[in-house]
């Protein structure tokens, strides 16, 4: 058995063309189901539903062969974990397109806070890519852990600026926040366990190859 480890949203939905490439189709809805446990047209093939920063978690530790999960969620989960041993990164797959940015409330002067010796507070649900960033350029920053609603922060007046996913940006705008500096673009990889590449290679393979002949057709 193949166990391939997605999460529910625009990484599952942009995830089908490729399964598809593979000849692998997921037989239930996400949305319309209760199940975790998804059967494909595949008997081999199973998809397990678990939170996005847990695909990592799942495949380091055996929970499933495959995940797919964005570059973000990799980098926090190498933060948190020291490392991401077990894990193989062989594909960018190029979906679910984003980026990190710092955002601050419109006129707030970012300039200023940023110059060496201030010290900024900052909300984050990505805490080890923030204190990176922010390290790399000599600033001392207060990081305050949020797991959503991130553009509260500024305005409520817990934090100075906020680290975060953008996209259209249009949340942003429509809270009275600004862009200020763009630390790095995301986009979903697929990861493998490594022990399972070795004793299954053949079937993980076949699904690695076809997903990379769908990258390269797309792009």
């Amino acid at each position: 058995m193949i166990t391939l480890a997605l999460s529910k949203g625009r990484i599952f939905d942009e995830t089908l063309p490729l399964l598809r490439a593979a000849g692998i189709e997921v037989l239930d809805d996400p949305d319309k189901t209760r199940k975790l446990i998804l059967a494909t047209n595949q008997p081999e093939v199973r998809v397990v539903l678990v939170r996005a920063t847990d695909v990592p978690t799942y495949v380091q530790y055996g929970g499933a062969d495959l995940g797919i999960t964005g570059k973000d969620t990799l980098l926090e989960h190498t933060a948190e974990w020291g490392g991401n041993a077990g894990l193989v990164q062989p594909l960018d797959l190029q979906i679910a397109k984003c980026r990190i940015s710092v955002a601050v409330r419109e006129g707030f002067d970012y300039a200023a806070a940023m110059r060496q010796g201030s010290r900024m507070t900052v909300a984050t649900k990505y805490v080890g890519i923030a204190r990176e960033f922010f390290a790399s350029k000599g600033v001392h920053v207060d990081l305050i852990k949020l797991y959503g609603s991130m553009e509260l922060a500024p305005l409520t007046g817990l934090a100075d600026a906020i680290v975060d996913l953008v996209s259209t940006g249009n949340t942003l705008k429509a809270n009275h926040l600004v862009e200020v500096e763009h630390i790095m673009d995301i986009s979903s990889r697929l990861v493998v366990n490594q022990a399972a590449l070795k004793l299954k290679t053949a079937p993980i393979r076949q699904i690695i190859d076809a997903f990379a002949a769908a990258v390269a057709t797309q792009h």
